[in-house]
């Protein structure tokens, strides 16, 4: 039975790899292979796991006893000390780690196999294992793909528990009766439904203010993709009309939206506002209307009567890790467009590449965009996340005219674009591109244009690491030439905006988790402490840093976005150091991104937002949707900040999220009292809490199909929660009430999602590649009891091991127990999720 399920899951896994390897174009070696085997989680009680690496050979082809070496991507491994070990594990740098046969290594030949133990951090899903094994070997040029076969331990009772706590949490969603679920998503305001009905069709009339003639512009577009022709703007006509007038609202993005059976009025006070009665009104249109177009859709009468609770509704996008082209990021801005996300923080860069072409510093994109094996990183960077030894998918950057162009799409639909260049950690690729260019102008003699941007000190013998394993990513704040390199990037960034006519208020220049041991050994830090009396320690070289970003943004008319570390400063002791409240940045009008609300920070952003930052929650716990929805291996994504559903951003408090953070990051239960003692947001502060921002960090996302796994249906919990009013649940104070409320709106969320937002989005913008969760299981009395999450989902099954298709048997009503049955869900399109097998 195990040993069945066993096989089950390598196939998959195995599966995975290799499809993820096809689509990055690799070519594997037809002489070598790769096993990553599983021997014991938890080894020694020390919470690792250990591993046994196996390199066997496929052909006839022998291995010599030296004059090679595999690279991988891993997961913090390190070696199972061995003095005799005939190959070596050694880490070069960040993610990215070598093997080499040491002097014990006798050579292979035939079909004769080589393994070394390893440990590394406790392995809990199917992203965790080492990816991207190439081989180098000293006479050949190429290096060559390793094709990986991951075995790992037995899963049996971790997925058994995994499909039960799907099959509770599932059996709290209550079907919702139509007419109780809100016209519109987000939920709006206020509604009124009418009598009668209103048919749209092409022969309908546009009109609108003079003000509005942009709007009016995209609601023809937005018609004419699911009406079979297009609707006409025109001039006051005595034909039924969608109108767009201006009125006198409190709010720049409130609108009302009037449907009658004599016409369609949206009115607002701001271009905004217009725009988004737009969206409602398709919110009201049927989800098949994007599969196959009509002649004339009826819609209900209703006014609607609708504004934002929050100004800042953010999602942010990392290409840095892992490049997304243009083409991907305009489809996601339809998304955020249609829900009404109105900010777009645009990660560019970090340890592992540099995406936006600068005017006059061409290396940032010639050799930080780039990944593939290398030696001195003068071409390109070394492979990160398993991007293998040749530039693929991974590389990649967006063109000045790209991002013009992003910019252009953005803000016609009322999205503000905030660029991030992350600084002065994460800012390896960076810190490369100028190594490469002060070596470029070396060898032309030109030392002055060498060094007018280098941003490490040439002296510098400092030692650190950072979280990620780098020992080199980060910038020197002591050299005029880092400030020169970031007045560059400035005022590029504002001559593409300006070129898009796009407004820009603030760039975000990042801040997030420089090591301790920079610039301790400096020779340019340590004059400048020397030098300057306001400089005491080498720690207040990062305030010094920010302050002068800072100062070039104000010059411009710009203010200063970042991580929380910008309003932080490290304090040391005997224990070792920590991170203080500044509140020096907030005189300079600083806007802190707040992620940490981990064990220890749980009250972080509330003690800046009380201190008069300017805060965007952005906690870990419940907005990263680069986290795995939930505890199955067989879940993509990362999990040291907890496991993220839908449900988590739906249920986020923003203002008393101690209200329901019940469990740790580890998913452990917190005791009554935990938040006691933790800061509670003042008046004044809850005036600084101004908006939430989701974030998709890019680690473990390769291709489209799996940003839009991880983004989607996650967001639109955020969409909810950062739109609609402060629900009722959250506000009761009486537990057992709040949780009655919250069950109700929770099953509202999730009946609108499955039966409109869903079906929606499997043709809209293209259609998106969402995730179909498993289903839930439970075995009583020998009969199989499965439910799943989202109502107009079904549950295929077979009974024979195999995997179920769109032609299975349908489950409908309990069924027997059998060893062998299978369940799988699938969406109105046939597409499946992950199919699940049945445990006792």
């Amino acid at each position: 039975m195990k040993i069945n399920l066993l096989l089950f899951v390598i196939t998959l896994i195995t599966a995975f790899h290799q499809l993820q390897a096809q689509q990055e174009g690799a070519v594997f070696s037809k002489d070598y292979s790769i096993s990553w085997k599983i021997l014991q989680h938890n080894f020694n009680s020390q919470g690792e796991t250990l591993s046994e690496l196996t390199l066997s050979l496929l052909g006839k082809r022998s291995l010599e006893r030296a004059g090679w070496a595999i690279y991988f991507n891993g997961p913090d491994p390190h070696e199972l000390k061995d003095i005799k070990s005939p190959i070596e594990l050694s880490h070069v740098n960040g993610d990215f780690y070598r093997l080499r046969p040491t002097k014990y290594f006798k050579g292979l030949a035939g079909a004769r196999k080589i393994s070394i133990k390893i440990l590394s951090r406790h392995l809990k899903n199917r992203t965790d294992y080492g990816k991207g094994f190439y081989m180098v070997f000293d006479d050949r040029t190429a290096a060559q793909n390793l094709s990986l076969k991951v075995l790992p331990a037995s899963l049996d009772d971790q997925e058994k528990k995994q499909s039960r706590e799907t099959f509770v949490q599932n059996q709290s969603i209550k079907f919702i009766n139509p007419n109780e679920i809100p016209p519109v998503f987000p939920s709006p305001l206020n509604y009124i439904k009418k009598e009668g009905s209103f048919r749209l069709s092409a022969s309908v009339k546009i009109t609108a203010d003079q003000l509005f003639s942009k709007e009016a512009d995209y609601l023809q577009t937005a018609l004419g993709e699911v009406l079979s022709s297009q609707p006409h703007t025109a001039a006051q006509t005595n034909l039924p009309t969608i109108s767009l007038k201006k009125i006198a609202m409190e709010s720049k993005e409130g609108y009302e939206l009037d449907v009658e059976s004599s016409g369609i009025t949206i009115s607002a006070s701001d271009r905004a506002g217009i725009f988004y009665g737009i969206q409602s009104l398709r919110m009201i249109f049927s989800p098949s209307f994007w599969k196959e177009k009509t002649v004339f859709i009826d819609l209900p009468a209703l006014k609607i009567m609708d504004a934002p609770r929050f100004g800042h509704r953010a999602f942010m996008m990392d290409i840095a890790r892992n490049f997304q082209p243009k083409s991907q990021i305009i489809k996601v801005l339809d998304l955020l467009s249609l829900y009404k996300i109105n900010v777009f923080h645009l990660h560019f860069n970090d340890d592992e590449g540099w995406r936006i072409e600068i005017k006059d510093l061409p290396e940032l994109t010639e050799v930080g965009s780039k990944r593939a094996h290398t030696v001195g990183e003068e071409q390109w960077m070394i492979p990160a996340y398993g991007s293998g030894p040749t530039v693929n998918h991974s590389s990649g950057y967006l063109s000045r005219a790209d991002f013009v162009e992003i910019l252009k799409y953005a803000t016609l639909r009322h999205i503000r674009v905030i660029p991030e260049y992350e600084t002065p950690g994460h800012a390896r690729a960076a810190i490369k591109s100028m190594d490469a260019r002060y070596r470029k102008f070396m060898l032309a003699g030109k030392t002055d244009s060498a060094e007018a941007y280098l941003l490490r000190d040439l002296k510098d013998n400092s030692v650190y690491s950072s979280v990620q394993g780098f020992n080199d990513n980060v910038i020197n704040p002591a050299l005029p030439s880092t400030y020169r390199f970031m007045e560059k990037i400035i005022d590029e960034t504002i001559s593409m905006y300006r070129d898009a006519g796009a407004p820009l208020n603030t760039i975000h220049f990042g801040g997030d988790e420089v090591p301790n041991g920079v610039w301790e050994k400096s020779p340019a830090a340590l004059k400048m402490i020397s030098d300057d009396l306001k400089i005491k320690t080498i720690d207040e070289l990062w305030y010094y840093y920010f302050q002068k970003v800072s100062q070039l943004l104000a010059s411009r008319n710009l203010y200063l976005s970042g991580w929380e570390e910008i309003g932080l400063r490290k304090i040391r002791n005997e224990a070792g150091s920590k991170m203080e409240l500044d509140e020096r940045g907030v005189a300079q009008n600083y806007h802190a991104d707040v992620w940490n609300n981990l064990s220890g920070n749980e009250d972080l952003a509330y003690k800046l937002a009380n201190a008069g930052y300017k805060v965007v929650l952005t906690n870990v716990t419940n907005l990263y949707l680069d986290l795995a929805y939930n505890k199955s291996h067989h879940e993509p994504g990362q999990y040291w900040g907890g496991y993220v559903d839908v449900n988590k951003p739906f249920s986020f408090i923003p203002l008393d999220y101690y209200k329901n953070q019940n469990e740790d990051e580890s998913g452990k239960p917190l005791p009554a009292n935990h938040y006691q003692a933790k800061i509670r947001l003042s008046e004044q502060g809850k005036k600084n809490i101004i908006g939430l921002q989701a974030p998709l960090w890019s680690e473990v996302i390769t291709t489209a199909a799996q940003l839009e796994y991880l983004l989607l249906p996650k967001i639109l919990g955020l969409a909810e929660r950062s739109w609609a009013a402060d629900p009722a649940w959250a506000q009761e104070q009486n537990s057992e009430k709040s949780a009655e409320l919250y069950k109700k709106a929770w099953s509202v969320f999730i009946n609108r999602l499955g039966t409109k937002e869903l079906p929606r989005l499997d043709h809209y913008g293209g259609g998106f590649q969402y995730r179909i969760p498993a289903p839930g299981y439970a075995v009583r009395k020998g009969k199989v009891e499965a439910n799943v999450l989202y109502p107009g989902l079904r549950i295929l099954y077979t009974t024979d091991g195999t995997i179920p298709t769109a032609k299975s048997k349908r489950y409908t009503v309990p069924i027997d127990y059998s060893k062998s049955i299978r369940l799988r869900v699938f969406n109105s399109e046939n597409r499946g999720g992950s199919a699940v097998k049945v445990f006792p």
